[in-house]
């Protein structure tokens, strides 16, 4: 029987997946029969001496290459390989957190680049200060999701705003939402559920002036999620106002799923808890914190420049120490 190339697919990514399992179960073995060969060699004469350096060094190993092996059997978020939509807005603080806002836009940007991942920008409302009333941008690459879920939540700033000329520290938020892509199996929209209108792109003159009906709108009735694309082709928006929309209706589903599944979610780092205060920006002390986890860093420049692997990192791992103690419990 022929195989098809969606069957291909699914069979690579089921290796794909597999692999580290593998990988990690053959190490693990690897270790077993080197300290049963290093123990056997002790009771020869010639090398005794040997087996008696080797097996320390295999027995600290072992219990390091078993936690490793319960990470790589821990059920993996099936989204988590996925691309993601990342929707910014700014909270509480006016002027303030519409450009907080965008300073976030801007270190995901440099977040996605030094990850090797495709940034693009697929609707954006500016302030006239340079802020953000509103931005979703779409990354693509490997682990996008899984890497990126985590910063789900409100991010605090507290700052001296370039708008202040009394030199006071303020605070303001804005809130990111980090949704894992849908696919075309995921949700089905019938098309009596959606009302889809054309509206004049709003440009900022120039070549823009006579540009034609192409700025889309499409609400979904039964949610009352809208959703609006305003590139230059009327096509190309109706195509990402239905993927987003999809997007968020399976993110709907997922918290929905996940809220019946467990009580205790909210309490869990990166539940995608939306209202939830997960971090702090302390510009005058240099300061980050992320709260979920208490992780403070000094060294917030690096951090707005979008370097957030160590976040990412703790954050994971705390994930991991928790699912881990769930199962063995």
């Amino acid at each position: 029987m022929a195989t098809g190339e969606g069957d291909i697919a699914v069979l690579a990514k089921e290796y794909s997946d597999l692999r580290p399992v593998v990988d990690q179960i053959r190490a693990y073995e690897q270790v077993q029969s080197d300290l049963a060969e290093a123990e056997a060699m002790l009771d020869d004469p010639d090398m005794k001496e040997l087996a008696e350096e080797e097996l320390p060094v295999l027995r600290s190993k072992l219990p390091e290459i078993e936690q490793e092996l319960r990470i790589a059997l821990l059920p993996k978020d099936a989204a988590d390989a996925r691309p993601a939509m990342i929707e910014i807005r700014p909270g509480t603080g006016g002027d303030e957190a519409s450009l907080f806002a965008g300073d976030l836009l801007r270190m995901y940007q440099r977040y996605a680049e030094t990850q090797g991942w495709k940034f693009e920008i697929i609707e954006e409302q500016a302030t006239e200060l340079g802020g953000i009333k509103e931005v979703t941008a779409h990354v693509q690459g490997e682990g996008v999701f899984a890497r990126l879920k985590y910063e789900s939540g409100v991010h605090r700033v507290q700052r001296v705003p370039t708008t202040e000329s009394g030199g006071r520290i303020h605070t303001s938020a804005a809130t990111v939402a980090v949704l894992p892509e849908a696919e075309d199996v995921d949700i089905q929209i019938a098309p009596n559920d959606l009302r889809i209108d054309t509206m004049r792109a709003s440009g900022a003159g120039g070549q823009h002036v006579n540009t034609t009906d192409s700025a889309v709108r499409i609400t979904h009735i039964p949610s009352g999620i809208v959703v609006t694309s305003s590139e230059k082709s009327q096509h190309r928006n109706r195509e990402i106002a239905m993927q987003v929309l999809k997007t968020r209706l399976y993110d709907m589903e997922r918290q929905r799923i996940d809220g019946e599944r467990s009580a205790d979610r909210k309490a869990q780092v990166g539940s995608g808890d939306r209202s939830e205060r997960i971090r702090t920006y302390n510009f005058p002390q240099g300061r980050m914190t992320d709260h979920r986890i208490n992780l403070t860093l000094y060294k917030l420049d690096a951090v707005m420049q979008g370097d957030l692997n160590e976040i990412i990192d703790a954050l994971q791992a705390e994930t991991q120490a928790r699912q881990l103690a769930e199962m063995e419990g």
